[in-house]
């Protein structure tokens, strides 16, 4: 009785305190990371050991999120006497906190699992060092969700990206991927400093800096659009936003695929949390403009990633630029929200919110998956080019019936996760009539069409992702010997399958969970339905779906084909060769390939694109076709900016003399400015 007592009063404080009890989950993974250095070296103690470890404390910050988000409690808010003096951390677990710690723990749980299967010794840094970087990554973006001063914010942030970018350049010694690496650590800095900077806008001169006191501060609508504005370029260039997204296509490829993973699934939407953040919790002043710009940003977004995507023959940065696709579907319905919520139209504000929330879920549990299989290949074959793989679905069943139920969920079929919020985010343009803006209401229809054009083309690169690399014949004859993937990672990639059927199929817990979220943030939630088969976001007379409904029509076509098969077909079958079409020599070079794949987007979207292309005459002994596609905001507006960068660098030059004399005056004459500006 005692013990009993003991047990319900300690589970009763872990209910009450759960901001306390998620620290400690969190603590757990610096703890972990420094294990991993006792035997760094060691594949066995760091990954068969302690990445399982870490994957337990993901689904233990799963369950706290969770239940905090289903109990209905309030924010929830701590201070510790940690950091500089006068500057403790504060922290505070609310609603929204809680949502992307679900997807932190959800997903991490099964990319965690997935390492442990994965690292292999004498791939380039020692393992336990990446077990260091990797743990400390995984804290480091809990701590950005719940960090409620900026300081913290920015410490947490700048781990995040300093962690991140040593895993990405784990293979240090070739210069593609210390390129890929610098590309990066750049782009995070320059986020991070218009983060910064809108953090200094919105402390409103109070010089407070705590996230309270930014939601106490009164701004004008000119310093509100600026703190907006802000936040908008540092958190797009985290989220890889175009024309901030060249990091994403140069990272991904260059990072081991559990650090894909990790990056795409989980830390762009560390940059999704912070945009809503700022927007509906910080900034009490809103504009139905905010929400213009950046639904028109996440629409072009969405659009350039699908087409960029459908042309790649790499299949990691294929993935990478449906990365950019799927952060543009997030970012159109954060800019639906926003227009929504600033027209008054606050339900509907709500269901565009939840859309969002749902797809940042769906995405890290089916990008991570995809990015975990392109792993298991790699390991596989030892290659990432689409031009030599194809037919890995005989060697390798188990990763291609994985593959394929993310690919389907990123296509957006039903019964899986990705229909549900691709479906309400069109419901969402749907209400758009509602607005009582004539100019807009008159744009948004080309913004409906463009987000249906971008669904389809989707769908295109995931037919031309998975045929390519698993059906039809091998290309290479080593592909025959490639290996299935090991049980660790079976059990990564099914945990994150099991996710997208789930939500798929019982999508009222999501919107429940979404539901909590634009509560707060909008003080508006989606009218639930009382039936547990079927989510009606508005009223079920306009529009209802049932991931039941959808998956027992699946079924029961199986059955009836496979019944009908059997009854009238049994016994008649007759085995022989494939119909030749008349030509007995088939090989794998009559089967398409990625670049066929992708040349009527090519020739449809060619003002996309900056092609240079390489035509064998008819007179060529050896003809060779090459095409080489790059990205117009390279030479329009990166190049530039890198020129008149080395231009400004060569006119200082002068100043490093190469002296210690003329540093100290530097110093000098700096400390002497700074405290001028500061009396």
């Amino acid at each position: 009785m005692l013990n009993a007592h003991f047990w319900a009063t300690s589970l009763g404080s872990v209910a009450e305190h759960r901001l306390s009890s998620t620290l400690l989950i969190v603590a757990c993974w610096p703890a972990i990371a420094l294990a991993c250095l006792f035997r760094a070296r060691s594949i066995r103690y760091v990954a068969r050991f302690l990445f399982p470890l870490g994957a337990l404390i993901c689904v233990a910050l799963f369950v706290m999120a969770g239940s905090f988000l289903m109990s209905g409690h309030g924010p929830e808010v701590l201070t510790l006497p940690l950091g500089l003096p006068d500057l403790p951390f504060h922290l505070r677990l609310d609603a929204l906190s809680a949502f992307f710690l679900i997807i932190l723990g959800l997903s991490g749980a099964g990319i965690s699992t997935f390492a442990a299967g994965y690292f292999r010794s004498g791939e380039g840094t020692a393992p336990g060092l990446l077990g260091l970087h990797y743990h400390i990554f995984l804290a480091s973006m809990a701590v950005v969700m719940l960090a409620d001063d900026a300081y913290l914010f920015m410490v947490a942030w700048e781990t995040m990206a300093l962690t991140s970018y040593f895993l990405v350049t784990s293979q240090h010694r070739i210069p593609e991927i210390r390129r890929a690496g610098f590309l990066y650590l750049l782009m995070a800095h320059l986020g991070a400093v218009c983060i910064l900077l809108s953090f200094g806008v919105m402390q409103g001169g109070s010089w407070q800096f705590t996230l309270d006191a930014m939601r106490s501060a009164s701004l004008t609508p000119f310093w509100a659009s600026v703190a907006f504005t802000l936040a908008l370029l540092g958190f797009g260039a985290k989220a890889g936003l175009v024309p901030m997204h060249v990091w994403l296509p140069e990272a991904h490829p260059a990072a081991p695929s559990p650090v894909s993973a990790m990056m795409s699934g989980l830390m762009l939407k560390t940059a999704i949390y912070g945009l809503l953040r700022v927007t509906f919790d910080l900034l009490h002043v809103r504009f139905w403009q905010w929400g213009v710009a950046v639904l028109a940003l996440g629409l072009f977004s969405a659009l350039f990633g699908a087409i960029f995507a459908a042309v790649q023959t790499d299949m990691k940065r294929l993935l990478a630029y449906s990365s950019i696709e799927n952060v543009g579907l997030i970012f159109t319905g954060i800019g639906l929200s926003i227009l929504f919520a600033g027209s008054n139209l606050r339900l509907f504000g709500a269901l565009a919110l939840a859309a969002a929330l749902i797809h940042a879920l769906n995405h890290s549990l089916f990008k991570s998956m995809l990015f975990l299989t392109t792993g298991s290949v790699l390991h596989a074959t030892r290659q990432r080019s689409l031009g030599k793989l194809g037919g890995l679905i005989r060697p390798m069943p188990w990763v291609a019936a994985l593959a394929l139920i993310g690919t389907l969920a990123i296509a957006g079929l039903p019964p899986l996760n990705g229909f549900v919020s691709e479906w309400l985010l069109l419901q969402s343009f749907l209400y758009t009539p509602q607005l009582p803006h004539a100019f807009i209401n008159m744009l948004i229809p080309l913004g409906a069409a463009a987000l249906a054009l971008t669904v389809a083309l989707a769908a295109y690169v995931m037919v031309k992702f998975y045929g390519i690399i698993f059906l039809g014949n091998a290309r290479e004859t080593f592909l025959a010997h490639a290996h299935d993937a090991n049980w660790l990672e079976r059990v990564g990639l099914s945990w994150l399958a099991a996710g997208c059927i789930a939500i798929g199929v019982q999508p009222q817990l999501a919107l429940h969970a979404a539901g909590k979220s634009t509560g707060m943030l909008l003080g508006q939630t989606i009218a639930p339905d009382p039936s547990v088969w079927r989510i009606a976001p508005i009223a079920p007379e306009q529009a209802s779906y049932s991931g039941w409904i959808f998956l027992a029509i699946i079924l029961v076509t199986i059955a009836v084909t496979f019944l009908l098969v059997r009854l009238l077909a049994h016994g008649r079958i007759r085995r022989t060769a494939a119909w030749d079409c008349g030509y007995p020599w088939q090989t794998y070079r009559m089967q398409d390939t990625a670049e066929g794949f992708g040349q009527p987007i090519r020739h449809m979207f060619g003002a996309f694109f900056r092609m240079e292309r390489d035509l064998p005459a008819p007179t060529d002994l050896t003809p060779r076709y090459r095409v080489h596609i790059e990205d117009h905001f390279w030479r329009a507006l990166y190049r530039p900016v890198a020129a008149a960068v080395q231009k400004m660098a060569d006119a200082v030059s002068f100043l490093q003399g190469g002296r210690l004399a003329f540093y100290l005056l530097y110093s000098f004459i700096t400390l002497l400015g700074l405290l001028v500006f500061v009396l």
